[in-house]
């Protein structure tokens, strides 16, 4: 009994120790994770992710990419004859797309060489008087584009990084050049007696290589009471552990700061569209004038009515527009032009209806159809056979009205000559 009035004066002191280291293990752990959690804080996920990244210095053409179009107008490796790979290197997603863009470049490349080789096409610069110094940009002409006096195909991409001749370069990339260029329409076209205009909506700058910018000067800082001696070596101690944490996290590989020089009148897709008709459709010999155009293509060619309502109506015989960015109330289009759109306008929109099946109307402007695909890259390329068999059944009842016309007119005056005739 003694022994056990013994254990149990010395349990609540045990107890009592007990709870307090039980504390001190919990504010231990709590400061480690607000340590953590500081760590953290501080790491730039982004920028642990490019640690260790290889440099950003990629082929220049497609044979130092050992990538080769085939006789399907497919990209292909030269050795493995597999499509091209994204991810060519695991956990590297911004090497793998700086390498995805740099092929790009490339890609855009041999479409301006396919259109001037292959289509005989041939570049005019914009602006037309642009002095020797400032940024242009181009579109691509046929032989004909301007002297052709019956037909004129007008060819206008969506937004993004696509050039003259592309509808989308992922297509390109990964399907074929059929499907992602304009190349067939330009073909077919120039079969079927078109003159051609490419344009190039994306072009609408020149970027050019910032100047380095140099550090200002440290601002005086509060003067300390701590001595000189002591705070120097704070300062030393604080500098040497900054330096090895974004030396440990930081990668040293940077990109190059780039500003942009917008290119006269052409800063823009609307600005774009609008100058090239003010200075080369307006001024084709072409009595039908076609248009093809493309997501944001289509809104710049509404813009472009909103602004030239009269002469497109005029000179624009039909429009095929293929998943259209344009909204007409957003653009404040006015009653007129969208009656006029709905004569003379058709968009093939993504669906999964079978090609060419009508859609609900949206919103008050043009017939609605499916492309026939889902995806919004491809619409123009499955709507290309319908594109041509509407240009072609618009064009012939335009032509049989006119004939029509012109037969109402010589009956009409050889009655009146006959009238006049049997007066005399």
């Amino acid at each position: 009994r003694p022994m056990l009035s013994h254990l149990s004066a010395a349990i609540p002191p045990l107890y009592i120790l007990w709870i307090a280291m039980a504390q001190v293990a919990g504010q231990e752990d709590r400061e480690k994770t607000t340590a953590l959690k500081d760590l953290l804080s501080r790491i730039d996920l982004d920028e642990l992710m490019k640690k260790d990244e290889p440099p950003f210095t990629f082929p220049k053409t497609l044979e130092e990419f050992e990538y080769a179009f085939n006789e399907y107008g497919q990209l292909r490796h030269i050795k493995t004859g597999k499509p091209f790979v994204f991810n060519a290197r695991e956990d590297l997603h911004r090497w793998n797309q700086k390498r995805y863009e740099a092929l790009g470049e490339i890609i855009t490349q041999y479409v301006y060489e396919l259109l001037e080789k292959k289509c005989n096409m041939t570049k005019a610069i914009l602006p037309v008087d642009a002095t020797e110094d400032e940024p242009t940009s181009f579109i691509y002409l046929s032989p004909d584009a301007l002297s052709n006096p019956s037909k004129l195909l007008v060819l206008i991409q969506g937004s993004g990084v696509v050039r003259a001749g592309q509808w989308a370069r992922r297509l390109i990339i990964n399907q074929d050049l059929d499907s992602g260029t304009q190349i067939p329409f330009i073909n077919r076209a120039m079969e079927e007696g078109y003159g051609v205009m490419v344009l190039n909506p994306n072009e609408n700058y020149l970027e050019v290589e910032k100047p380095a910018k140099f550090s200002p000067l440290p601002s005086p800082t509060e003067p300390s009471d701590e001595p000189a001696e002591k705070r120097e070596r704070k300062d030393d101690k604080e500098g040497k552990k900054k330096r090895e944490f974004y030396e440990k996290y930081r990668n040293p590989q940077k990109e190059t700061e780039t500003e942009r020089i917008p290119i006269r009148e052409n800063g823009s897709s609307e600005e774009h569209v609008q100058y090239v008709w003010d200075h080369f459709v307006s001024k084709a010999a072409a009595k039908n004038v076609f248009i093809v155009a493309h997501s944001y293509g289509g809104l710049s060619f509404v813009e472009l009515m909103n602004q030239r309502e009269m002469q497109v109506k005029n000179r624009v015989c039909a429009v095929a527009l293929t998943d259209s960015a344009h909204n007409i109330w957003l653009q404040e289009t006015s009653k007129s032009t969208q009656d006029w759109m709905q004569q003379h306008c058709c968009n093939w929109v993504s669906s999964p209806e079978p090609l060419d099946t009508p859609l609900d109307p949206m919103l008050p402007d043009c017939p609605r159809v499916s492309a026939g695909t889902e995806r919004h890259e491809l619409t123009s390329w499955m709507s290309f056979t319908s594109i041509f068999r509407f240009f072609s059944e618009v064009l012939e009842a335009k032509e049989d009205e006119e004939a029509e016309e012109t037969c109402n007119t010589v009956t009409t005056r050889s009655s009146s000559l006959k009238n006049k005739h049997q007066d005399l």
